[in-house]
């Protein structure tokens, strides 16, 4: 049996999020759907308004054609995960034309996310066999924690065992090694025990079952 092939976009916070299209494709996969997700960086687009509606219809511009999915991700920030879901949901239901969409919403900041693999924080800081003790959280706290993109700054910082200004150095390069962590972030670690990850894993098979009854019927 062919695999079924489908087209997303892809709608980020910002540029250093942009590798979780990667990931959310790999958990389409996985259930048997090939989604190729489109993926601007609006950074460089000039005068798009950072709300849900104003990207969704510039991505959708920008593709130039239909596609099956729009995947929005936002963080929960303060506002918790269930305003987010609504602020989303009424943005996409006020686009023209029908438009299936998925919510990725990380529980507080999509940095919670990457507090779980201290190898890889070690890597990505350049100094795999450091020993420091890096203070990190225990995975049952990662989502709850209050400033979780200031804690995997301060832990970056204490894996590079930097001083002066290669500390300073190390500081600057945060959004990229922020990204490069997203990058390695694995779908079948630690990441699993997170709530808002099996949201979204649930989120993706409940599309999926949508597409196959859609099929069928």
């Amino acid at each position: 049996m062919s695999r079924r092939s489908r087209t997303g976009l892809f709608i980020s916070e910002g540029s250093s999020d942009l590798p979780l299209a990667d990931l959310i494709e790999s958990l389409f996969f996985n259930q048997g759907v090939t989604v190729h997700f489109s993926k601007p960086d609006f950074s460089l687009l000039g005068r798009v308004a950072k709300d849900v509606r104003s990207r969704a219809e510039a991505g959708l511009a920008l593709v130039g054609s239909p596609v099956d999915l729009v995947v929005v991700h936002r963080d929960a920030d303060n506002a918790g995960r269930h305003a987010r879901q609504q602020e989303i949901v009424t943005a996409m239901r006020s686009i023209s034309g029908a438009v299936d969409f998925m919510p990725v919403i990380p529980v507080r900041m999509t940095e919670a996310w990457l507090l779980l693999d201290e190898t890889a924080i070690r890597q990505v800081a350049g100094n795999p066999r450091g020993r420091m003790d890096l203070g990190l959280p225990k995975h049952h706290e990662v989502e709850s924690v209050a400033n979780p993109k200031q804690i995997l700054s301060t832990c970056l910082l204490k894996a590079a065992g930097e001083t002066g200004r290669r500390r300073d150095a190390v500081a600057k390069r945060f959004n990229q090694h922020r990204r490069q962590l997203l990058e390695r972030l694995e779908p079948t670690g630690a990441i699993v025990r997170l709530e808002s990850w099996a949201r979204l894993v649930a989120d993706v098979d409940e599309v999926v079952k949508r597409w196959g009854s859609a099929e069928t019927n």
